[in-house]
């Protein structure tokens, strides 16, 4: 960290503005790891001297219980920021909803999950950008991609790819009936200039349409959103969020380098780990995680077991089990053998 600091402090620090960027990031993210733990380091060695005084002391043993439970809570937050260790668990996340089998209840579904991460993400002081959103005519969406940004963004969110389940009473069901609907969410890291992906320009389909849902008149008489596939790939992402063509574009650009580059990343994770698969198929029995309004309240991840009994203050935004115990998770499954 003193090499950075060293960079930092040169009066041509901020001639490279994105180099700089990502140096105060990492410095910000190293303190957060140096710091607790010198912190951990201290507090032992007064839980020790606190230790030995109880001899003498009995009164002081609800001190001692005090100070080991707060030293054991900082450990368990060491413990999960060090599986943030991944190439990109430091950028910003790219999540796409789309809304899958079901009918209008997969459409609502799909905004209920994007409400959910976007009160997550808020919850933790991150930014969310809506980069895109396609609203059905009669309820929900059919899909939106929004960019969370701040700490880990991505490393937290990485794990919510795949699909993710509803069994409720369905409220456009007249007989009210139980229904069981999909939505698919994709996460990508969102990727600076300074990290390069390499895409031929003859590989990219370019398509230009005009934008849906709300936004005025302007929205229904520009062909303003843009479409990309990646031939090699059919990967295809779309923007339409702007008013301005340009804007979108440029978007969609950073949409699809982000897609690539975590094409990449499972490539890499896949050559670690045979076992290990982070992607899920559509359909019956292959969701990730099951949320259940009906016959009783509860949230359970298919992968971790890790679940909680309240349905509605897991959609209000309070995901963080969930997302640190697919951390533990994973790094149980990449460990050699399992």
């Amino acid at each position: 960290m003193e090499i950075l600091e060293a960079e930092m402090a040169s009066p041509s620090f901020w001639d490279a503005p994105e180099r700089a960027q990502g140096v105060v990031m990492e410095i910000k993210n190293l303190r957060k790891v140096i710091e607790p733990l010198k912190e951990v380091v201290s507090g032992c060695i007064d839980l020790e001297e606190l230790s030995q005084m109880a001899d003498g002391d009995p009164g002081l043993g609800q001190e001692i219980e005090s100070e080991l439970a707060r030293l054991e809570q900082t450990i368990e937050q060491l413990e999960i920021r060090s599986l943030l260790s991944g190439p990109n668990d430091d950028c910003g996340a790219i999540l796409s909803v789309h809304a899958r089998e079901g009918g209008l209840d997969a459409n609502d579904w799909a905004e209920m999950l994007l409400g959910m991460y976007t009160s997550w993400a808020q919850q933790r002081g991150y930014s969310v950008e809506l980069l895109d959103r396609t609203d059905d005519e009669t309820a929900g969406i059919t899909q939106a991609t929004i960019v969370v940004r701040g700490e880990s963004a991505y490393g937290y969110l990485k794990g919510e790819e795949g699909i993710h389940r509803l069994v409720r009473i369905s409220p456009y069901n007249a007989e009210g009936k139980r229904q069981t609907s999909f939505a698919a969410v994709d996460v990508s890291p969102e990727i600076d200039d300074s990290i390069v992906i390499d895409i031929a320009e003859k590989d990219v389909r370019e398509d230009v349409f005009r934008a849906s849902g709300a936004g005025g008149q302007h929205v229904n008489k520009t062909s303003s959103a843009i479409r990309l596939t990646h031939i090699p790939t059919g990967m295809a992402v779309q923007c339409q969020n702007e008013r301005s063509q340009h804007k979108n574009r440029a978007a969609a650009w950073k949409m699809l380098r982000s897609r690539l580059a975590r094409v990449e990343e499972e490539k890499r994770e896949a050559q670690q780990l045979a076992k290990y698969q982070s992607k899920s198929m559509t359909g019956f029995g292959s969701q990730i995680r099951n949320y259940f309004l009906h016959p009783d309240q509860r949230v359970k991840d298919s992968r971790t077991g890790h679940q909680m009994g309240n349905f509605h203050v897991v959609l209000a935004g309070d995901l963080q089990g969930f997302l640190d115990a697919f951390l533990r998770y994973r790094m149980m499954n990449m460990q050699p053998g399992t």
